[in-house]
């Protein structure tokens, strides 16, 4: 068997586990239902244009501002239709506008003459959605490398455990075996994206929000890439931990540097996503690039070349980190007797038997 052969044979395994167990299954409808109901739900929610009941003589300026006119005799009955809740106002000669609790803006507004307005920065964005959109990215990113490159780590450490490594490493190349490993890990956790992206365009379409959309399919479009590259640069790190110890139990103690390197990056880009200074720095370092890039894409802040020197540096660096995880992993994997040092591992694998 060739070792692209063997690798396959692995990444196929790897897959086919991974697709019957529950806990995946149930994660991956759980991310569709919040990418889903995060874009179809506000909308639906919204309460709509405000009823109103007036005459005749006022309904037109209330139907050209798109609210619902229930017309009315007189404004006794207007004032009554109020008081029934049937209708959110009622406005009478005046003209007053009549409400229960709450002055209804909508209504208000289309009885005011509104002054010109110029707008002096017209291409900017939401405040809401300038906070959800690198929220919804770093969280996407922290949350899916951290959970498929734990189970990564479990599975390797699992096989040693047991000591079944020593059977597979018997059958295939070691190298085979790590790459099999990645690139199920890799698709599964890809897949999974592409997955929540596409609910999420949907929704847009769903919901009629066009404009949103076409802000986002950009930073969408470059967030595809620049997650894979980062995933296999924080894959190769977790596979590496996973193989310096022997017990399950014992994975707290070496994933922490793995952890760390994802999680403050994530509250990089969190806490510092509208900082000038900062996020261009975070675009080019390789383990916020993925969330800091696509974001800074999203708000018009990176010119057309940054994303390509961004993820070309995050290419080289993910390959660099995979060389070093690849050695680790092959120098500590047969090591089945407590934790291996990153030194020991280092240097070479202890043959078997």
């Amino acid at each position: 068997m060739s070792t692209t052969q063997a690798t396959a044979l692995v990444a196929a395994r790897e897959i086919r586990v991974k697709l019957r167990d529950r806990t995946f299954l149930i994660s991956t409808l759980f991310f569709l239902l919040i990418a889903a109901a995060a874009t179809v739900l506000p909308p639906l929610l919204d309460g709509g244009p405000a009823s109103v009941a007036a005459t005749e003589a006022s309904a037109g300026k209330l139907r050209a501002a798109g609210l619902d006119v229930r017309v009315v005799p007189d404004d006794r009955a207007a004032e009554q239709a109020v008081r029934d809740g049937d209708v959110d106002a009622a406005v009478v000669a005046g003209p007053v506008v009549l409400a229960m609790d709450e002055a209804p803006d909508d209504v208000v507004s289309a009885l005011s003459t509104a002054p010109p307005v110029r707008l002096l920065d017209p291409d900017a964005v939401d405040p809401v959605v300038a906070f959800l959109v690198p929220f919804a990215f770093a969280f996407l990113f922290f949350v899916t490398s951290q959970t498929f490159g734990m189970q990564i780590a479990q599975s390797v450490i699992e096989e040693k455990q047991t000591r079944v490594v020593e059977i597979l490493v018997a059958a295939v190349p070691v190298r085979a075996l790590l790459a099999g490993k990645l690139i199920a890990g890799t698709l599964l956790a890809l897949g999974q994206i592409i997955l929540v992206a596409l609910a999420a365009v949907v929704g847009m379409r769903f919901t009629d929000t066009g404009g949103l959309l076409d802000l986002l399919a950009p930073a969408i479009g470059w967030f595809l890439p620049f997650f894979l590259f980062g995933f296999v640069l924080v894959a190769a790190m977790w596979v590496a931990a996973g193989a310096l110890v022997a017990r399950l139990e014992d994975i707290g103690g070496v994933s922490m540097p793995v952890q760390l390197a994802v999680m403050l990056p994530f509250f990089a880009v969190i806490f510092l996503n509208d900082n000038p200074a900062a996020m261009p720095a975070l675009s080019y370092l390789p383990f916020s690039a993925p969330t800091a890039m696509p974001l800074r894409l999203f708000t018009g802040d990176a010119a057309g070349w940054e994303p390509l020197v961004s993820l070309a540096v995050l290419l080289v660096t993910a390959g660099l980190v995979l060389a070093a995880g690849a050695r680790v992993y092959e120098g500590s994997l047969l090591r089945t007797n407590g934790r291996t040092s990153l030194r020991t591992a280092w240097r070479g694998r202890e043959p078997l038997g």
